[in-house]
């Protein structure tokens, strides 16, 4: 059936062939373009290096200009927290007995928001955290309070007061809709610690859809309208701002696509569009209310249509599961239907249905569905009603993923079944994929460190460990 398929994220690094001065000469006209100058010899003589060179410096001016300017707006947050201990039901060797290894240290960027100091973070940075300090470009520091956070985002919002001495200014959040594939941005943040660092690249792609999952409760939601980049983020570039070249904030970096946690050209960025909708109703009522229509799924390909006997080219969103007593079912949505429209909107893709429901409803809103079934489309309205708490036992649109166990608790039990097992202490990347083992819906978790690979299976019903295996 459908939930064997497994879907994978794919994408093509893009590459600058030419760093940067040659494009942005051309966009801003002070210039002639080295990409399309014919070639010549190569003169030693400094009278023209310094003519070649004087075609570049209006980018390098730029790009240094904007630095300048926004590098004050951007902190280092340096957090404090306790380990997480995780019971991990039916692991073989008997329960792990995870030692007290006091606090841990981590750390992560973020940016100023407002001129009431507040700062805007990735909610996975200060996630568990005891006790968040605050370094500025000048090098002072003061301690933070988190005011509110949204995992499903991954946004969060903390407060400081600013020491004597600091200059504090808001970034500017740009335009919701004044980003396009191929535009130049800039990351600046503290990748692996390396405080106050620009990197460049374009917009790689839009509209990409990622879970995120939260340490703390275990939910895990399909985030829409991500930014992908191919600016240079690694692990401490979280929560840091990714700007346009006038210094507008379009997003705000929390992700890399790579088997060994360090950049390899695919970026993931928070657009402003999220950003301007969960951060006002955080600060205002300290959690964002979501729209909940209750189905999972993912979009039609090939593979799906084949093996759910669809017409060739068929475009939607094939519903795995209507959750039971959710808005989908109540209002007829059935398994097997194929969504293709919501309020005349043509869905293709199932980051299309995630987009609208979050950016055009809000709970007790109506909607109408145009949903192919059998071939024959009809429409069913359905009243969306808010995201339920991760108690209650109903999923959100996270798609085909099915099961008691979600993705983020799958992972840290696979984490914790190598480190308790002696077999892999640092793990360096894990990604999961649900499947079927025997007629069981299983958890496959891959992991990745210390020279290791690893497979551990794990039940998506009771979180048993059913497989460990070490490469």
């Amino acid at each position: 059936m459908f939930n064997r398929k497994h879907i994978i994220f794919a994408a093509t690094i893009l590459v600058l062939a030419l760093f940067f001065g040659a494009g942005v000469s051309r966009w801003l006209d002070n210039g002639a373009s080295f990409a399309a100058a014919p070639a010549q010899t190569v003169s030693t003589s400094s009278a023209a290096v310094r003519a070649e060179l004087a075609a570049v410096l209006p980018s390098q001016q730029v790009l240094s200009d904007l630095y300048d300017r926004i590098a004050p707006s951007v902190v280092n947050i340096q957090v404090t927290s306790k380990p997480t201990t995780i019971d991990v039901p039916g692991f073989p060797f008997g329960q792990p007995d995870i030692p007290d290894h006091g606090l841990v240290q981590s750390e992560g960027s973020g940016f100023i928001y407002d001129n009431d100091g507040h700062i805007i973070t990735n909610n996975h940075v200060i996630e568990n955290a005891e006790s968040i300090t605050v370094y500025f470009a000048n090098g002072m520091w003061t301690d933070a309070k988190l005011v509110a956070a949204d995992p499903a985002a991954d946004l969060a919002v903390i407060q400081v007061t600013p020491p004597a001495g600091v200059t504090w200014q808001p970034l500017t959040l740009a335009p919701a809709n004044g980003l396009d594939v191929g535009y130049y941005v800039v990351a600046v943040g503290s990748p692996f610690g390396l405080q106050e660092t620009m990197t460049v690249g374009i917009v790689s792609a839009r509209g990409r859809s990622l879970q995120t999952d939260s340490a703390t409760d275990g939910s895990s939601y399909s985030l829409p309208d991500v930014i992908q980049t191919d600016a240079a983020i690694n692990p401490g570039n979280s929560g840091g701002p990714l700007l346009n070249l006038m210094g507008e904030v379009v997003g705000v970096n929390f992700a890399i696509n790579s088997p060994v946690r360090a950049n390899s050209g695919v970026g993931f960025a928070i657009p402003v569009s999220v950003v301007e909708r969960i951060v006002p109703a955080l600060l205002k009522d300290g959690a964002y209310h979501y729209s909940f229509l209750g189905i999972s799924g993912a979009t039609v390909n090939a593979s799906v249509a084949t093996e759910e006997k669809l017409a060739a080219n068929t475009l939607g969103v094939f519903v795995a599961q209507a959750v039971a007593g959710g808005p989908a079912e109540k209002g007829g949505v059935q398994e097997g239907d194929v969504v293709v429209a919501i309020d005349n909107q043509p869905i293709t893709r199932f980051e299309d249905l995630i987009s609208y429901l979050f950016q055009y409803t809000t709970p007790g809103q109506d909607v109408a569905l145009t949903i192919d079934r059998g071939g024959r489309e009809q429409t069913i309205n359905v009243t969306v009603a808010e995201r339920p708490s991760v108690e209650t036992p109903v999923q959100a649109e996270t798609g085909p993923d099915r099961g008691a166990i979600t993705i983020a608790e799958a992972m840290r039990i696979a984490r914790a079944a190598v480190q308790d097992a002696g077999v892999m202490t640092n793990i360096d990347a894990a990604t999961a994929k649900p499947d079927l083992v025997d007629g069981q819906r299983v958890w496959v978790v891959s992991l990745s460190g210390d020279n290791k690979s690893a497979t551990v299976v794990i039940d998506a019903q009771t979180g048993e460990v059913l497989q460990l295996n070490v490469q």
